[in-house]
């Protein structure tokens, strides 16, 4: 788990207690706050795992240019 990962789950969880807390207030600000915070810290955890499996399809397409030109160039 990455560092950036790390800090996006404990951003969630503070995220979380935001909420909870906005609830027991009665604090509907606070309470948004909340949500809106976990709500960036997911989209953030699920743009990494897009830009890992991007670079993970640039990598498999290069070996793959790779190996057809070693074909053409027998």
């Amino acid at each position: 788990m990455g560092t950036d990962d790390m800090q996006r789950k404990a951003d969630e969880a503070l995220g979380k207690a935001k909420e909870k807390a906005g609830e027991l207030k009665g604090d509907e600000r606070m309470r948004g706050e909340g949500q809106g915070d976990q709500a960036e810290a997911k989209a953030g955890r699920l743009g990494d795992k897009a830009q890992d499996a991007t670079d993970q399809a640039k990598e498999k397409a290069e070996g793959l240019a790779d190996r057809a030109k070693g074909m053409l160039d027998r």
